[in-house]
Protein backbone atom coordinates (compact mmCIF):
# COMPACT_ATOMS: atom_id res chain seq x y z
CA UNK A 1 0.00 0.00 0.00
CA UNK A 2 0.96 3.54 -0.48
CA UNK A 3 0.17 3.91 2.84
CA UNK A 4 0.73 2.00 6.27
CA UNK A 5 -2.42 -0.32 6.72
CA UNK A 6 -4.30 0.39 10.01
CA UNK A 7 -5.94 -2.63 11.21
CA UNK A 8 -8.13 -2.16 14.53
CA UNK A 9 -8.34 -5.23 16.54
CA UNK A 10 -11.41 -5.05 18.66
CA UNK A 11 -10.95 -7.32 21.73
CA UNK A 12 -10.15 -7.71 24.77
CA UNK A 13 -6.71 -5.03 24.56
CA UNK A 14 -3.52 -5.88 23.75
CA UNK A 15 -0.39 -6.38 26.21
CA UNK A 16 1.85 -4.51 23.66
CA UNK A 17 5.19 -5.15 25.21
CA UNK A 18 4.70 -9.25 24.49
CA UNK A 19 7.30 -10.66 22.21
CA UNK A 20 4.76 -11.76 19.46
CA UNK A 21 2.71 -8.08 18.97
CA UNK A 22 6.05 -6.17 19.58
CA UNK A 23 4.17 -2.63 20.26
CA UNK A 24 1.33 -1.24 18.84
CA UNK A 25 0.27 2.19 17.29
CA UNK A 26 -2.35 2.95 19.72
CA UNK A 27 -5.46 1.78 21.29
CA UNK A 28 -8.59 2.73 23.50
CA UNK A 29 -11.16 1.32 25.97
CA UNK A 30 -14.44 1.60 24.73
CA UNK A 31 -17.42 1.68 27.23
CA UNK A 32 -21.28 0.77 26.84
CA UNK A 33 -21.87 4.67 27.05
CA UNK A 34 -19.44 5.35 24.65
CA UNK A 35 -16.93 6.94 26.88
CA UNK A 36 -12.91 6.64 25.94
CA UNK A 37 -10.45 5.27 28.39
CA UNK A 38 -6.71 4.94 27.41
CA UNK A 39 -6.25 2.14 29.67
CA UNK A 40 -6.17 -0.94 26.83
CA UNK A 41 -4.15 -3.45 28.32
CA UNK A 42 -5.43 -6.88 27.89
CA UNK A 43 -5.98 -8.57 30.90
CA UNK A 44 -8.05 -11.80 29.37
CA UNK A 45 -5.12 -13.07 26.67
CA UNK A 46 -7.84 -13.42 24.27
CA UNK A 47 -6.66 -9.79 22.30
CA UNK A 48 -3.00 -10.69 22.58
CA UNK A 49 -3.02 -13.92 20.81
CA UNK A 50 -5.08 -12.39 17.94
CA UNK A 51 -2.76 -9.66 17.63
CA UNK A 52 -0.22 -11.83 17.70
CA UNK A 53 -1.32 -13.84 15.14
CA UNK A 54 -2.08 -10.29 12.94
CA UNK A 55 1.60 -9.44 13.85
CA UNK A 56 3.04 -12.53 12.79
CA UNK A 57 2.00 -12.61 9.25
CA UNK A 58 1.89 -8.67 8.70
CA UNK A 59 4.76 -6.59 10.70
CA UNK A 60 4.91 -3.86 9.43
CA UNK A 61 1.30 -3.14 9.52
CA UNK A 62 -0.13 -0.51 12.38
CA UNK A 63 -2.19 -2.04 14.61
CA UNK A 64 -4.63 -0.48 16.87
CA UNK A 65 -6.11 -2.19 19.96
CA UNK A 66 -10.07 -1.58 21.10
CA UNK A 67 -10.79 -2.44 23.96
CA UNK A 68 -14.80 -3.35 24.76
CA UNK A 69 -13.99 -6.79 27.05
CA UNK A 70 -12.71 -6.56 30.60
CA UNK A 71 -13.60 -9.32 33.13
CA UNK A 72 -14.60 -11.51 30.82
CA UNK A 73 -15.27 -12.30 26.79
CA UNK A 74 -18.38 -10.89 27.06
CA UNK A 75 -20.08 -7.20 26.63
CA UNK A 76 -22.78 -5.23 25.63
CA UNK A 77 -24.04 -4.81 21.97
CA UNK A 78 -23.80 -1.00 21.64
CA UNK A 79 -20.26 -1.20 23.38
CA UNK A 80 -18.94 -3.20 20.13
CA UNK A 81 -20.97 -0.57 18.21
CA UNK A 82 -19.51 2.24 19.75
CA UNK A 83 -15.51 0.46 18.84
CA UNK A 84 -16.97 0.05 15.10
CA UNK A 85 -17.69 3.75 14.76
CA UNK A 86 -14.86 4.56 16.91
CA UNK A 87 -12.50 2.71 14.12
CA UNK A 88 -14.30 4.43 11.51
CA UNK A 89 -13.38 8.20 12.89
CA UNK A 90 -9.95 7.03 13.26
CA UNK A 91 -9.09 6.12 9.82
CA UNK A 92 -8.89 2.44 10.07
CA UNK A 93 -8.74 0.10 6.88
CA UNK A 94 -9.32 -3.18 8.55
CA UNK A 95 -11.17 -4.03 11.64
CA UNK A 96 -10.48 -7.75 12.96
CA UNK A 97 -13.79 -8.89 14.98
CA UNK A 98 -12.91 -12.49 16.66
CA UNK A 99 -16.00 -12.07 18.32
CA UNK A 100 -19.50 -11.96 17.44
CA UNK A 101 -23.52 -12.30 18.92
CA UNK A 102 -26.05 -14.85 17.94
CA UNK A 103 -28.73 -12.75 19.00
CA UNK A 104 -31.04 -11.64 16.01
CA UNK A 105 -32.16 -8.74 18.04
CA UNK A 106 -28.92 -7.07 17.60
CA UNK A 107 -29.15 -7.19 13.52
CA UNK A 108 -30.23 -3.90 12.94
CA UNK A 109 -27.88 -2.11 15.05
CA UNK A 110 -25.22 -3.67 13.45
CA UNK A 111 -25.77 -3.38 10.33
CA UNK A 112 -26.46 0.49 10.51
CA UNK A 113 -22.63 0.17 12.21
CA UNK A 114 -21.24 -2.14 9.27
CA UNK A 115 -22.86 0.64 6.58
CA UNK A 116 -21.22 3.14 8.78
CA UNK A 117 -17.87 2.02 8.16
CA UNK A 118 -18.39 0.57 4.93
CA UNK A 119 -19.59 4.19 3.65
CA UNK A 120 -16.17 5.36 5.01
CA UNK A 121 -13.73 2.96 3.09
CA UNK A 122 -13.38 0.29 6.04
CA UNK A 123 -13.69 -3.40 5.75
CA UNK A 124 -14.85 -5.63 8.58
CA UNK A 125 -13.13 -9.36 8.51
CA UNK A 126 -15.29 -11.43 10.98
CA UNK A 127 -17.21 -15.00 11.83
CA UNK A 128 -19.71 -16.11 9.91
CA UNK A 129 -20.68 -19.64 10.67
CA UNK A 130 -19.62 -21.73 13.46
CA UNK A 131 -21.11 -25.23 14.86
CA UNK A 132 -24.28 -24.39 13.25
CA UNK A 133 -24.65 -21.01 14.93
CA UNK A 134 -24.57 -18.03 12.22
CA UNK A 135 -22.95 -15.18 13.27
CA UNK A 136 -23.35 -11.25 13.69
CA UNK A 137 -22.09 -9.31 12.19
CA UNK A 138 -20.45 -11.68 10.16
CA UNK A 139 -23.12 -13.33 8.24
CA UNK A 140 -24.08 -9.37 7.60
CA UNK A 141 -23.76 -8.04 4.01
CA UNK A 142 -20.85 -6.19 3.24
CA UNK A 143 -18.96 -7.96 6.04
CA UNK A 144 -15.39 -9.88 5.07
CA UNK A 145 -17.10 -13.41 6.47
CA UNK A 146 -14.80 -16.25 7.94
CA UNK A 147 -15.78 -19.57 8.45
CA UNK A 148 -13.15 -22.10 10.48
CA UNK A 149 -11.41 -24.66 8.59
CA UNK A 150 -8.86 -27.05 10.44
CA UNK A 151 -7.43 -28.40 7.10
CA UNK A 152 -6.20 -25.22 6.22
CA UNK A 153 -2.39 -24.56 6.94
CA UNK A 154 -1.79 -21.27 9.10
CA UNK A 155 -0.48 -19.16 6.56
CA UNK A 156 -3.03 -19.91 3.84
CA UNK A 157 -6.43 -19.62 3.74
CA UNK A 158 -9.18 -21.07 0.73
CA UNK A 159 -12.35 -19.20 -0.47
CA UNK A 160 -16.18 -20.47 -1.58
CA UNK A 161 -19.05 -19.14 -2.89
CA UNK A 162 -21.56 -18.67 -0.46
CA UNK A 163 -25.47 -19.04 -1.87
CA UNK A 164 -25.55 -15.85 -2.59
CA UNK A 165 -22.94 -15.39 -4.40
CA UNK A 166 -20.57 -13.33 -1.83
CA UNK A 167 -17.49 -15.02 -1.08
CA UNK A 168 -16.63 -17.14 2.50
CA UNK A 169 -12.95 -16.94 3.51
CA UNK A 170 -11.67 -20.17 5.58
CA UNK A 171 -8.82 -20.79 7.53
CA UNK A 172 -6.83 -22.30 10.47
CA UNK A 173 -8.62 -21.98 13.90
CA UNK A 174 -4.55 -22.30 15.43
CA UNK A 175 -2.99 -19.49 16.67
CA UNK A 176 0.29 -18.45 16.51
CA UNK A 177 2.71 -21.11 18.12
CA UNK A 178 4.21 -20.67 22.11
CA UNK A 179 7.12 -22.43 22.50
CA UNK A 180 7.37 -25.49 24.53
CA UNK A 181 2.95 -25.81 24.64
CA UNK A 182 1.28 -28.00 22.88
CA UNK A 183 -1.04 -26.44 20.09
CA UNK A 184 -3.85 -28.75 21.53
CA UNK A 185 -3.36 -26.87 25.01
CA UNK A 186 -3.29 -23.39 23.28
CA UNK A 187 -6.02 -21.16 22.35
CA UNK A 188 -7.93 -22.58 19.19
CA UNK A 189 -11.01 -21.89 17.75
CA UNK A 190 -12.99 -18.84 14.73
CA UNK A 191 -11.58 -16.20 16.79
CA UNK A 192 -7.64 -17.34 15.24
CA UNK A 193 -9.83 -18.20 11.42
CA UNK A 194 -10.40 -14.49 11.82
CA UNK A 195 -7.37 -13.74 12.84
CA UNK A 196 -5.19 -15.79 10.16
CA UNK A 197 -7.36 -14.23 7.35
CA UNK A 198 -6.87 -10.63 8.47
CA UNK A 199 -3.35 -11.51 8.89
CA UNK A 200 -2.92 -12.89 5.12
CA UNK A 201 -4.70 -10.11 3.96
CA UNK A 202 -2.80 -7.90 5.26
CA UNK A 203 0.21 -9.35 4.45
CA UNK A 204 -0.75 -8.92 0.70
CA UNK A 205 -2.00 -5.20 0.96
CA UNK A 206 1.10 -4.40 2.86
CA UNK A 207 3.43 -6.15 -0.38
CA UNK A 208 1.87 -4.34 -2.49
CA UNK A 209 3.04 -0.50 -3.44
CA UNK A 210 0.85 -0.08 -5.95
CA UNK A 211 -2.65 -0.57 -3.76
CA UNK A 212 -4.65 2.50 -2.57
CA UNK A 213 -6.70 2.60 -0.37
CA UNK A 214 -10.30 3.64 -1.57
CA UNK A 215 -12.34 6.46 0.52
CA UNK A 216 -15.54 4.32 0.55
CA UNK A 217 -17.02 0.89 -0.63
CA UNK A 218 -13.76 -0.65 -0.27
CA UNK A 219 -14.89 -4.42 0.13
CA UNK A 220 -15.22 -4.91 -3.49
CA UNK A 221 -12.00 -3.45 -4.90
CA UNK A 222 -10.38 -5.52 -2.39
CA UNK A 223 -11.44 -8.73 -3.38
CA UNK A 224 -10.16 -7.81 -6.67
CA UNK A 225 -7.12 -6.82 -5.48
CA UNK A 226 -6.90 -10.19 -3.78
CA UNK A 227 -7.70 -12.30 -7.26
CA UNK A 228 -11.79 -12.56 -6.17
CA UNK A 229 -13.20 -11.48 -9.01
CA UNK A 230 -16.85 -12.02 -7.44
CA UNK A 231 -17.92 -8.89 -4.72
CA UNK A 232 -19.85 -9.72 -1.71
CA UNK A 233 -23.28 -8.17 -2.14
CA UNK A 234 -23.75 -5.44 -0.81
CA UNK A 235 -27.71 -5.64 0.27
CA UNK A 236 -29.77 -8.01 1.82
Amino acid sequence: MKTPLRIAVIDSGVHAAHPHVNGVAGGVSILPDGTEEGDYLDRLGHGTAVTAVIREKAPDAAIFAVKVFRQSLATQIQSLVNAIDWSARHGMHLVNLSLGTENPEHAELLRAAVQRAAGQGIVLIAAFEDAGVRWLPGSLPGVLPVALDWNCARGEYRTSTLPDGGTLFHASGFPRPIPGVPPERNLTGISFAVANVTGLIARKLCADSDFTWPAASALPLLLRALGIPTPLPTQS
